[in-house]
């Protein structure tokens, strides 16, 4: 992103903030038809199912959006080619780039930037954004991770050339790596990627090398941090932290603002709309950006419309997260407010050698398992140096294979973290459910450690 682009982007998008709920409302609408009639134009796959449903052209500027057919990931996988309104964007090649191009920010034929959400169940699938769709996108990451800050406040800290680091997954082509790598660069900001497989013996050696004044990562990860801070194996003074990628708990946050002695930011998003929302204060709620997203909760299932990424429409989308949302009250911001849960989250696994060598293992560094014939999986960690490892696979497939190769994936990534000593088994299981408070599976099942 060039500098001052970044800026005036950042500034455009900031003024929303000071709308009515009315103006954003008509906002959001102008927004939403716009996209309604490209897809209708555009998409071989929309055209098809509006007309299904019964919709006619003349009805795409009045019709209420729940009046509109939905579409969940595995129908999204089935109909990519279909849906995306560009010939050039094809799922196989998609694949086929991830699989033979270096990990890293460049896009794939150099406009097009491609996130990958392999979760557990499956082929990875990949979310597209055009380089307009992208640069709004992180326009609107920028406005979240710097919530609250008034643009002059913003260029002060910027001319300081802030030093950032990132705690997550970084080592694919996830969206919160890439984003944050991009938006990093838009603000001419100093990056360091902390990987969540990297030894903490490293973390320590990089954090004092680096020492940054901005966190950025996973609240898992952060924490893990915080716990270096506080155990005085590492001495940092932070500015801002933001969390994103997992959802962040009343104590947890309470206890990184003690630790960092500043303000957590929680940031909302997702690989299908890398930018859906921000919190600052837990008593405020979670404030989702109606002027980039429209989000629709439906008998407790969540839709969600992205109204910037025409080359990819989503449109009544569901995800799997559980809210429900709250209109803005006259005299606030004028954003719609969610309520409740919101995304799946996990614990990080602590394992001890015999001499009390404490070393992590966390759950997103083994998330990207794909192997055909799996269908799900999970953990349980049985002792100090020991966990097991449940697999859920199709009615057909090899279970010997399939346990040779998940055997030998995770001892790859045990060696890589150090962690050699550690025990695993496999265990076939007929289902593996999902958290009936969340709706999301938990990697990490709960139990005591021995």
């Amino acid at each position: 992103m060039n500098y001052l682009k970044t800026l005036t982007d950042l500034y455009r998008l900031k003024k929303n903030v000071k709308l009515s709920a009315k103006k954003m409302k008509s906002l959001q609408d102008g927004k939403l038809r716009k996209l309604l009639r490209f897809a209708w134009e555009h998409s071989a796959y929309y055209r098809s199912a509006f007309e299904d449903a019964g919709i006619t052209e003349e009805q795409l500027d009045t019709l209420p959006l729940s009046c509109f057919p939905t579409i969940d990931k595995q129908k999204f996988l089935e109909h990519f080619d279909e849906l995306v309104t560009v010939p050039d964007l094809k799922q196989e090649s998609l694949r086929e780039f991830d699989a033979g191009e270096a990990v890293d920010r460049k896009p794939y034929q150099g406009k097009y930037h491609v996130v990958h959400s392999s979760g557990s169940t499956g082929k990875p699938g990949y979310f597209v954004y055009d380089e307009e769709a992208w640069n709004q996108m992180l326009s609107g990451i920028i406005r979240a991770a710097l919530w609250g800050m008034s643009m002059l406040q913003i260029l002060k800290l910027l001319i300081k050339r802030p030093r950032i680091v990132y705690i997550a997954a970084t080592d694919g082509r996830y969206g919160g790596a890439m984003a944050v790598g991009d938006g990093i660069d838009g603000v001419g900001a100093s990056q360091l990627y902390l990987d969540i497989k990297t030894p903490v013996a490293e973390w320590i050696r990089q954090l004092k090398e680096f020492r940054p004044n901005i966190v950025i990562g996973y609240p898992s990860a952060v924490k893990i941090l915080a716990q270096l801070m506080e155990d005085g194996e590492v001495s940092l003074d932070v500015e801002r932290v933001v969390s994103c990628g997992e959802p962040l708990g009343a104590s947890l946050r309470s206890w990184l603002e003690k630790i960092f002695g500043t303000q957590v930011v929680n940031f909302y998003g997702a690989s299908e709309s890398l930018a859906l929302g921000v919190e600052t204060d837990p008593e405020d709620g979670m404030l989702l950006f109606d002027d980039m997203n429209v989000i629709e909760v439906e008998n407790g299932v969540m839709y969600f419309t992205c109204l910037y990424n025409y080359a990819q429409p989503l449109i009544r989308y569901r995800l799997s997260d559980r809210l429900t949302l709250q209109a803005p009250e006259e005299g606030e911001q004028p954003f719609t407010k969610a309520v409740g849960l919101l995304g799946r989250n996990e614990d990080v696994l602590w394992f001890e050698d015999g001499r009390g060598n404490r070393e992590f293992l966390h759950p997103l560094a083994i998330e990207g398992f794909c192997i055909e014939g799996l269908k799900d999986y999970q953990f349980r960690q049985t002792t100090k140096d020991t966990f097991e490892m449940y697999a859920e696979t199709e009615h057909d497939a090899s279970r010997d294979r399939i346990r040779q190769e998940m055997l030998r994936q995770m001892g790859e990534i045990l060696t890589e973290k150090k962690l050699d000593y550690v025990q695993f088994y496999v265990n076939f299981v007929n289902e593996i459910l999902p958290d009936t408070r969340t709706g999301k599976k938990p990697l990490i099942l709960k139990g005591k450690v021995a």
